[in-house]
């Protein structure tokens, strides 16, 4: 693509060089950089892309655009100044690959919990009603049947529409995307053209990034500005009653859900067990028995969100009972481990605080033995939250197991210190095992029959980021490996 048409709709300065020049890639990482590609330079929390300037020259890019005053000019590279280059980059993103989303119909979901449940069943009744959906999210993306691993929830601007590009060129109709706070805070989702967006809630966590809960709640808001179609929001969460008020005041277009009759679509007559949830769902003067074989108060407040997106797409009630009736299980939530034991052992990627009470309580409902909960925190995040999941884990169930989840750069004893400072305000008994592995074989040493161990905070992760090195670790197979022993 020519430089000025990649620059279109951009406030920016011809520092030295051609704008006619041809850009075949555009990188704003040095590493990824080929001939003709344009390097966009931007200041980072860790390391500023401008200190990679010569990097890049020197693997072949030939534009470099930047935020601040080159140190030094080539007569061969063209120079371009803009602003903000983080802003910049989502909208040259967007212009290379020629505004992917304008010809797809982008769904955002954003919340502390419940982004991929959602996104994942939403996605299963639409392919019901015969429509192709691609997926970006948490566990990846999903192009018919090819996955890509992705590094963040919601990825870097230019991943993001070279994802949404070849999602048009697959002729999908839908993009369902996980819509991060972080993503909404840097810029990566500028100039997407959303459908509708949903909101699932607000709870703590990241506090380590926007450092308040009203900052977080900020940058969250910002995606249903960014809508053209519906808002879809859970109206039993604090939060979005505010964000409610707040859209329609602002004549946004609204629906809400939750188990009151306040709520838009609202569930009656619940039913919840191991085998899932039952309930009829009320929408105006429509009603209609839905099941899905996935447990959980939770999963219900991810069903009505799932639901909603379906209805404002026009897809009719029975088949999104059809749809929800057959439903898979998705990838590390909730998601129960195949073994030959008189116990079940359950997974789960819950690492917030809320996260960790919901996934508790609704094993706590069914279990007829013990409930043994193993989890950890994360290093390098939020550290307000390790106590309060501590005393949320000791006070719900019958025994603790305190271990790693991904520490980071931090001591892992350190982080678990932080957790035991919570588990001890309770009665609860429990043991700390530093190395996750271990953990697990304690567990399921002690587990008897009809106890439930819960394996929370990694999901559908298969690996552990430690100090100095990332190790495979997948869950399911450790276990049926340490059984196998």
């Amino acid at each position: 693509m020519i430089l000025k048409k990649l620059l279109e709709s951009l406030d920016y300065e011809l520092v030295s060089g051609n704008l006619n020049v041809d850009v075949e890639k555009v990188v704003c990482d040095s590493n990824a950089v080929i001939q003709k590609s344009a390097f966009i330079a931007i200041p980072g929390y860790k390391v500023d892309g401008h200190n990679y300037i010569s990097t890049a020259i020197s693997k072949g890019a030939k534009v470099i655009i930047l935020e601040q005053e080159p140190k030094k000019i080539f007569n061969e590279i063209t120079y371009i100044k803009i602003p903000n280059t983080r802003m910049g980059l989502s909208q040259i993103a967007n212009n290379f690959y020629k505004n992917p989303s304008s010809k797809l119909k982008v769904i955002g979901v954003t919340g502390t919990n419940g982004k991929t449940s959602t996104s994942m069943m939403a996605q299963n009744i639409l392919e019901c009603s015969g429509k192709k959906i691609g997926i970006i999210g948490t566990i990846g993306s999903f192009i018919d049947d090819e996955k890509r691993e992705l590094k963040n929830t919601t990825p870097e601007s230019i991943e993001l529409q070279e994802i949404l590009s070849v999602m048009v060129e697959k002729n999908m109709e839908y993009a369902i995307m996980e819509v991060s706070s972080h993503a909404l805070q840097l810029n990566r989702v500028t100039g997407i053209e959303f459908s509708h967006g949903v909101f699932t809630n607000l709870t703590q966590d990241h506090l380590d990034f926007h450092v308040t809960m009203e900052k977080y709640f900020q940058q969250k808001q910002k995606l249903f500005y960014m809508t053209s179609g519906y808002n879809i929001i859970n109206i039993d969460d604090s939060y979005g009653r505010i964000l409610s008020r707040t859209l329609q005041a602002n004549n946004k277009k609204v629906v809400t859900y939750g188990l009151g009759k306040s709520a838009d679509l609202h569930a009656v007559d619940m039913v919840y067990s191991m085998d899932g949830v039952d309930f009829t769902l009320r929408f105006r003067d429509l009603r209609q028995r839905i099941h899905c074989p996935i447990p959980g108060k939770f999963t219900l407040y991810n069903v009505l969100a799932a639901i909603a997106i379906a209805i404002c797409e026009e897809v009719p009630l029975k088949t999104i009972a059809k749809a929800l009736k057959n439903m898979p299980t998705v990838p590390g939530r909730i998601e129960r481990i195949r073994v030959d034991t008189p116990y079940q052992v359950i997974i789960d990627f819950a690492h917030s605080p809320d996260g960790l009470q919901n996934i508790i309580c609704s094993l706590k409902e069914t279990v007829e033995g013990r409930l043994i909960t193993l989890f950890g925190c994360g290093g390098d995040r939020d550290k307000t939250k390790r106590p309060i999941m501590g005393k949320i884990a000791g006070d719900l169930s019958d025994y603790c197991i305190v271990t790693s989840d991904n520490p980071r750069s931090e001591d892992p004893d350190k982080i678990i210190e932080d957790i035991l400072d919570g588990v001890k305000e309770t009665q609860c008994p429990y043991i700390a095992i530093t190395d996750r592995r271990e953990a697990i074989k304690f567990a399921l040493t002690m587990a008897k029959e009809k106890d439930i161990i819960l394996l929370a905070g990694k999901g559908h992760e298969t690996y552990q980021i430690l100090k100095d090195r990332v190790i495979e670790f997948n869950e399911k197979n450790i276990v049926k490996e340490l059984l196998e022993e």
